[in-house]
């Protein structure tokens, strides 16, 4: 049962972070870093009772480790979402979710720059056919709302918004075990929502949040409490048993939830390059993170 845990928790994961990019694209009337701001305060109060004791005794090791700890904040907690949000103001929900599937790719990129890791051919194979489909996606934009050359800018954010996600999965893997679980998650709150709270009242937030209809405040409810905090600790644990590698193909799924949610529960529309640019990304994701075989050795 162990071993099949950090799957499931992935999972759960994934089906969470597509409620997070639906109901981030029906909060899309809302400015991006007041929903995120939103989110990470309502967080915050939920994680205050579960991580203040933790937080308390463990702030040398804080201190200690300040730097490693304020990027985990500002890249995975305060601005992935914020970027999200921003994307979603321009693109569709399904375009978000299949450049969001790029994660593994990008990762293996950064480890081979970052950390000297070689690739296999099958993998430099993958990486080329996943970012073709990315390419096919982005390069398909619909509406008014594009950057000279036919690019939907929202699909050039999401971009950005996965470096930021690579970036923060790598200093997980590096970082995250020296912090205490709920106290760790506690104080990036605390440090996401300082990060957040400027750049949400220069958007206006002190206009906005007081005319919140039930709806909207219901959406950000869904957002402080599952992506940012059930999402996110699952997400840490399981990237500790099985690393960020093996964690990040569980995103292949995304594209495939968020679709169908986007066409149930939002009205939109499924178009053909949007289910190739998919399968596509997904192919070449599947190379890129494939095992490699086992060589059987012959008997003498």
């Amino acid at each position: 049962m162990s071993a099949l845990r950090p799957h499931l928790f992935l999972l759960l994961v994934v089906t969470i972070f597509s409620g997070n990019i639906l109901v981030g694209k029906a909060l899309a009337g809302l400015p991006p870093f007041t929903i995120s701001l939103g989110r990470v305060a309502i967080a915050l109060v939920v994680m205050l009772p579960l991580g203040w004791h933790q937080a308390r005794h463990g702030w040398p090791v804080f201190r200690r480790h300040w730097r490693p700890l304020l990027g985990l904040a500002l890249s995975g907690v305060a601005f992935f979402n914020a970027l999200i949000y921003a994307a979603l103001k321009f693109t569709s929900a399904t375009n978000v979710a299949i450049l969001e599937s790029l994660i593994p790719v990008a990762t293996l990129l950064l480890s081979v720059l970052l950390l000297g890791e070689r690739f296999r051919p099958l993998q430099w194979f993958g990486v080329v056919v996943s970012l073709g489909g990315a390419v096919v996606v982005i390069t398909a934009g619909e509406g008014a709302e594009l950057v000279p050359g036919g690019v939907n800018p929202g699909d050039l954010i999401m971009l950005l918004a996965v470096l930021v996600w690579v970036g923060y999965s790598l200093l997980v893997k590096e970082h995250m075990a020296r912090f205490p679980r709920y106290g760790g998650l506690l104080v990036m709150l605390v440090i996401a929502n300082l990060a957040l709270a400027p750049i949400a009242l220069l958007e206006g937030a002190w206009q906005v949040v007081p005319n919140l209809s039930t709806a909207e405040l219901a959406g950000l409810g869904y957002l402080g409490i599952f992506p940012s905090v059930v999402a996110l600790l699952l997400y840490n644990s399981a990237l500790a048993d099985i690393g960020p590698t093996r964690a990040a193909v569980y995103l292949n799924l995304l594209p495939v939830v968020t679709m169908l949610g986007a066409w149930w529960w939002l009205g939109d529309q499924i178009l053909p390059v949007q289910v190739v640019g998919s399968l596509v990304v997904i192919a070449g994701v599947w190379c890129t993170i494939s095992p490699p075989r086992e060589r059987v050795a012959r008997p003498d």
